[in-house]
């Protein structure tokens, strides 16, 4: 039996659940494509801990084990891996440190599953490039839609046809915020304060309620499908907050359901991409998203159109949209 063994940085609340989720499919592994699953390294910003035999879900809760220092290049250095799952936090200036982590996996010649986003906003299409010259994998499920199948789809499902237009709903904290500023007629300030209080809004909220996160994850659509080197700083970006009480309450009046979406147009060679608030009728399937629900909608050349609605947004969502790259990866390597 083939051993595959699985490494893990920026390892904290999803690394813990990937890690489970790999044990909990570890007979499934063996039984359906012959390998067995083995987590061999785990490493935050200043802890490591490797074991080449197997670290399981349970020595994983007791960080006493865990070595000081045993991070970054240090880490990687010593890990014995096939592929490194990257979860670590995110800097949308310098990639870091997912960048550094990503460029020696690849380097290496070991498959990628990056969840966080900050080195794919800044050096997407230079990591895709590294990866086709290895001959390595550099999937993105979990950083661009958590559970929504958004590059799957483009990508798999609608190969061979020419996309001419995409929206998404990416951020479900903007979706929360709006639907309670037009249903109750409450301030910008009321809606925010009540999504915090949920713990549905970061106390910094403006990575989302200002178009940043979902232009984030744009770029990493974009990069991803199709092949468009975008930067974050060049995308239109609309914000919640420049929004008025006459704006809401004519579309209230209307019948019509605000969502900021991300978008992309593709035409005779051209992309336009940017963050909106865009305007749905009770009908449309945008209109029905609720909460974190996220939705894409696509429109082809050829194949016709498609929308997609649903999928849990949580870490063990994220956590499980990983370990769908992770099942792409066995399933190529077959």
């Amino acid at each position: 039996m083939t051993t595959v063994r699985v490494a893990m940085t920026g390892f904290g609340n999803v690394g813990n659940q990937v890690a489970e989720l790999i044990d909990r499919r570890r007979e499934h592994f063996a039984t359906h494509f012959g390998v067995e699953v083995l987590v061999t390294g785990v490493c935050g910003s200043t802890t490591g801990l490797i074991d080449p035999s197997r670290i399981s879900p349970e020595r994983l809760q007791h960080k006493a084990a865990f070595e000081p220092g045993l991070t970054g290049s240090a880490f990687m250095e010593q890990v014995n891996a096939d592929v490194l799952v990257e979860a670590g936090p995110s800097d949308y200036s310098t990639g870091q440190p997912g960048l550094d982590y990503i460029t020696s996996a690849i380097n290496r010649g070991l498959h990628v599953i990056a969840v966080s986003k900050g080195a794919l906003v800044v050096e997407g299409p230079t990591l895709l490039q590294s990866a086709r010259e290895k001959g390595v994998q550099l999937l993105m499920s979990g950083a661009s839609a958590s559970a929504l199948p958004t590059i799957d789809f483009l990508t798999y499902d609608l190969a061979g046809t020419h996309i001419k237009r995409i929206e998404a709903v990416l951020t479900g904290t903007t979706t929360f915020i709006l639907d309670t500023m037009v249903s109750r007629n409450a301030s910008f300030d009321e809606a925010l304060a009540e999504a915090q209080q949920l713990g549905i809004a970061e106390p910094e909220p403006s990575f989302d309620v200002d178009g940043w996160d979902t232009a984030a994850k744009v770029v990493i659509i974009a990069n991803a499908v199709f092949g468009v080197p975008l930067a974050i700083s060049s995308l239109a970006r609309e914000s919640l907050r420049s929004l008025t009480a006459e704006q809401l309450g004519s579309w209230k009046a209307d019948g019509l359901t605000p969502r900021l979406v991300g978008y992309v147009n593709q035409d005779e060679g051209q992309v336009e991409a940017g963050v909106g608030i865009r305007l749905y009728s009770a009908e449309h399937p945008f209109s029905l998203t609720r909460g974190s629900t996220k939705a894409l909608y696509a429109e082809t050349m050829d194949l016709g159109e498609f929308t997609l609605l649903g999928g849990a947004s949580n870490p063990r969502a994220t956590a499980a949209a990983a370990l769908k790259d992770f099942h792409h990866i066995l399933t190529s390597s077959e």
